[in-house]
């Protein structure tokens, strides 16, 4: 992978994300950690640049919250983003994108996929509980 790319893929999502009306840090070169609110409670999402993709995931429900099979019907209706269990059985919504394709009308599609499957996820927990 050029150095080349990933520095215009840091420029970009630099650009994109300080145009956002959100609370960004920057903790590392090719890191970020943006603050949204999904279905009215805070969402943190983690995005990151790893090999050639740009990554991005957040926490959405605790374990035990939401059937794993709605998360997998949900999974086949998005593009770029999915949800995910880790071993604690915590939900996530994950995503990535190839550096090459990373515009901002990319970013902002993948971001915007990103938080409307957690808002769905937690919207459909709240309304189920």
């Amino acid at each position: 992978m050029a150095s080349s790319q990933v520095d215009a893929a840091v420029a970009t999502v630099d650009r994109f994300l300080a145009a956002l009306e959100a609370d960004v840090n920057n903790p590392a070169s090719g890191e970020w950690g943006i603050v949204l609110e999904a279905a009215g409670y805070r969402l943190d999402v983690g995005v990151a640049i790893r090999a050639q993709m740009l990554r991005a995931q957040a926490a959405v429900l605790p374990a035990a919250v939401i059937d794993p099979h709605q998360l997998l019907y949900w999974n086949r209706q998005a593009p770029f983003v999915s949800f995910a269990e880790n071993q604690a059985g915590e939900v996530f919504v994950c995503g990535e994108l190839p550096l090459e394709s990373i515009t901002t009308e990319t970013l902002d599609r993948f971001l915007g996929l990103l938080l409307a499957s957690a808002t769905r996820a937690r919207e459909f927990a709240i309304e189920n509980s």
